[in-house]
């Protein structure tokens, strides 16, 4: 039991310190919104396969929540719009090679990332939650003893149902939102971690089957920069600022939320929006 804990522990720390080490690593100079301008495209990593906010349809086109907000400031910056699919273990270290300019990721704002990248201001929200079976009582952290959980490695939901479950848990770690969920629809986990908005394509491959049980963590989302690139971030939060005032996030959030923008806060602890 002991080992369990400490192995569990030891899983949370290092990726802590993975991410710490990232802002110490070899990084990709810093670029400017008149050197994107000078090159005609901003480069956007993006998730390729986690609707509603980045995927790639049938046709090959990015689509989603996330490409409609890369699209929309890439006009803003009068350039086109180059999209990078990136895995969530991948997206920082594709930034911060300098592999994309930018990321529209799905990229919850948490404070040991933003040792490694500069945050936006938050454009919007999700919560990380636990996925189960409707006939199963799960109410409480402990009810997740003894289960085996799917989650996407590296994502918050890795590190919140790490953080919670039991140590009798076991928790499978999948490359990526689709294999975690395909683990739970097939029956190689019997819950999952995941946000709010997997349910539905849990619904999709499952109908009837599945329900969100625990809410682990509220958290938002912001579009990230390499650290110090003032210009490119300063630039990133006056373009939000400007689509929350005309009502073209709202136009973004009916297309993929179906629910109204929500209140965003004007700080979060550990968290600077704007670069040094």
């Amino acid at each position: 039991m002991f080992e369990m804990k400490l192995k569990r522990r030891s899983a949370l720390l290092g990726a802590a310190g993975l991410l710490a080490a990232m802002s110490f690593a070899g990084t990709a100079a810093a670029i400017t919104p008149e050197e994107i301008k000078a090159k005609g495209k901003l480069v956007v990593g993006i998730q390729g396969d986690n609707p509603p906010w980045g995927f790639v349809t049938s046709g090959g086109k990015q689509d989603g929540f996330d490409a409609d907000m890369a699209t929309l400031f890439a006009k803003e910056l009068g350039v086109q719009v180059e999209f990078v699919p990136l895995e969530v273990n991948n997206r920082i270290p594709a930034l911060t090679s300098g592999r994309v300019d930018v990321l529209f990721a799905t990229m919850a704002m948490l404070p040991d990332r933003a040792k490694a990248v500069q945050f936006s201001k938050p454009y919007n929200a999700n919560a990380i939650v636990l996925i189960g079976p409707k006939d199963k009582s799960i109410k409480t952290n402990e009810d997740m003893a003894n289960m085996t959980i799917s989650v996407a490695k590296g994502a918050a939901q890795d590190t919140q149902v790490t953080k919670n479950a039991p140590a009798s848990a076991t928790i499978r770690r999948y490359d990526g939102d689709a294999a975690s969920i395909q683990a739970l629809v097939s029956g190689q986990a019997e819950a999952l971690g995941g946000n709010i908005f997997y349910l539905d394509r849990v619904e999709k491959a499952a109908p009837g089957k599945f329900e969100n049980k625990l809410e682990f963590q509220k958290l938002y989302n912001g579009a990230c920069t390499r650290l110090g690139e003032k210009e490119l971030n300063a630039a990133l939060n006056t373009f939000i600022d400007k689509i929350k005032a005309n009502g073209e996030l709202q136009k973004i959030y009916d297309k993929w939320m179906k629910v109204p923008v929500p209140q965003f806060p004007e700080s979060i602890e550990g968290i600077p929006f704007a670069a040094k």
